[in-house]
């Protein structure tokens, strides 16, 4: 697979919107399924064996949660 742009995008939006994408990824964990999302007008296929960790930061008065999916193609 040839290599894809270089691509760093953060996209806003509404709770139900959100949760609506937070559920199909736990569904599609749950059954062992890949996970298919568009954001930003691309779709992004996530892998069964990508890597899933959650990460906190804070900087003076500002807190922030990442849920973050890792994985590399073949």
């Amino acid at each position: 697979m040839s290599e894809k742009e270089s691509r760093d995008i953060e996209k806003g939006y509404p709770v139900s919107q959100y949760v609506a994408k937070l559920r199909r990824l736990a569904d599609a964990l749950e059954k062992g399924e890949k996970f298919e999302i568009q954001i930003a007008g691309e779709r992004i296929y996530v892998p069964v064996r990508a890597e899933y960790n959650i990460e906190h930061e804070r900087t003076g008065n500002e807190e922030e949660i990442e849920f973050q999916i890792k994985w590399t193609h073949d």
